[in-house]
C-alpha cells in the first residue's frame, strides 16, 4: 500500500495536483503514511497526526522535514478534543501550503557546512568568512541524521559546495555509536564533482549517552560529560588509524580536486594542550593513515592551530572558495 501511495503521491506532487500532505493514524498508519511523506522533496508540506508523536520519531520522521503532531486521544472518534486537534492539524498543513517562502537555490551554490558542539566557534567563523564573501550556508548538526540529510540534499540538487567541517559521524559510524552517520557519508559530494573541503572536527570522540551506556573496551578510558546526556571518549592510536583508512576509502571516487585540512592543534574543543581528550600521538596516527589512502586529487594541509581557531576556519573557508570560484569559471 505504502509503495503505492507513494507512486501515486509523488506523481501527483510533481505535476503540483497536491500541495501539501497531512495524514493521521496509530502504529500502522504512521509508518505507512510516513513513509510516502519520506518520498516527497524537501520543503514539501507534510503533516502527520500520529499516537506516537509523543514518543521516539526518529523511525518515522528519519531525515524529511515532517511535522508530527501528538493526536493526544486515539484516533477513534470524534470528541471536543478530537475535533480541536485534527482542526489544528488541518490549519497547519494549510497554512504551510499558502507560505509564499519557496525553496529556490540561485547564483551562488547553497554552502552546506558540518559542526558539533565542540567545533562549534570555528565552523562559525568559517561561515561567517563564506558569507562574507557572498555565500549563503546551510549548517548541519553533525549528530547522524545532519550528515545523512546533508549528503540527501546533494544528491537533491539542493546543496552546492561543502565545507564538511566536522567528520565525527564517520567515526561513530565505524564504531557503532551514537552519531552514526550511515555508509554512505562522505561519498555524495566526491561522486557529484561538488567543490568540497574537509575537517576532522572531533572525529576522535565517540558519543554515547550516560557513562554506564558507555561499552567496554571504552567505558575504562576517561570519559567526558559533555551533557547529562551525553557521555564523550576518545579513541586510541590504532583506532584512529583504522577511522584515517576509512575516511580515505570513502573519498576514493571524489572526481575533482578537495582539500582536507588538518589542525595540527586538535581537532575540537577537547583535544587541544592540556584539555581533557588531548592526545597529538593518536592525532597523527589517523593522519599517517590519511596521507597514504587519499586520492591524489585531494591534497592535505596541515595548519599549526586548533580546529577551534579562527585562521584554521578562515584557512579552510577560503580554500573552498578557491573550489568553488574555480568550479564555475569553467
Amino acid at each position: 500500500m505504502a509503495e503505492g501511495a507513494t507512486v501515486i503521491v509523488t506523481k501527483m506532487a510533481k505535476e503540483k495536483k497536491i500541495h501539501g500532505i497531512v495524514a493521521m493514524g496509530g502504529t500502522q498508519g504512521t509508518t505507512l503514511s510516513t513513509q510516502v511523506m519520506r518520498a516527497l522533496p524537501y520543503g514539501f508540506p507534510k503533516v502527520m497526526v500520529s499516537t506516537m508523536a509523543s514518543g521516539n520519531v526518529a523511525p518515522w520522521v528519519d531525515i524529511k522535514d515532517i511535522t508530527m503532531m501528538f493526536s493526544v486521544a486515539d484516533i477513534f472518534g470524534l470528541n471536543p478534543v478530537t475535533r480541536k486537534i485534527l482542526a489544528n492539524a488541518a490549519g497547519a498543513v494549510a497554512g504551510m501550503v499558502r507560505s509564499e517562502v519557496a525553496l529556490e537555490t540561485s547564483g551562488h551554490p547553497l554552502v552546506a557546512v558540518t559542526t558539533v558542539g565542540i567545533t562549534t566557534r570555528g565552523a562559525m567563523r568559517a561561515v561567517e568568512a563564506l558569507n562574507n564573501a557572498g555565500y549563503e550556508t546551510i549548517v548541519f548538526h553533525a549528530i547522524g541524521p545532519g550528515g545523512r540529510a546533508m549528503e540527501q540534499m546533494m544528491c537533491d540538487g539542493i546543496i552546492g559546495a561543502v565545507l564538511d567541517y566536522s567528520t565525527i559521524e564517520v567515526s561513530n559510524n565505524i564504531f557503532d555509536a551514537l552519531l552514526n552517520g550511515g555508509m554512505d557519508r562522505l561519498t555524495c559530494a566526491g561522486e557529484l564533482g561538488l567543490p568540497q573541503v574537509f575537517a576532522p572536527g572531533a572525529i576522535e570522540v565517540l558519543v554515547y549517552n550516560e557513562p554506564e551506556t558507555v561499552p567496554p573496551p571504552y567505558n575504562v578510558r576517561r570519559l567526558v560529560r559533555h551533557s547529562p546526556k551525553i557521555t564523550d571518549v576518545r579513541l586510541n592510536a590504532e583506532e584512529m588509524a583504522r577511522v584515517g583508512q576509512e575516511v580515505a576509502s570513502r573519498l576514493q571516487n571524489t572526481k575533482d580536486r578537495a582539500f582536507f585540512m588538518i589542525p595540527k592543534g586538535g581537532f575540537d574543543s577537547y583535544d587541544r594542550e592540556g584539555g581533557e581528550l588531548w592526545d597529538p600521538d593518536a592525532d597523527q596516527a589517523f593522519v599517517e593513515a590519511l596521507k597514504k589512502g587519499l586520492p591524489k586529487n585531494i591534497r592535505i594541509i596541515e595548519l599549526e592551530y586548533n580546529i577551534e581557531d579562527p585562521e584554521f576556519a578562515e584557512e579552510s573557508a577560503e580554500r573552498l572558495i578557491e573550489l568553488i570560484r574555480e568550479k564555475h569559471a569553467l
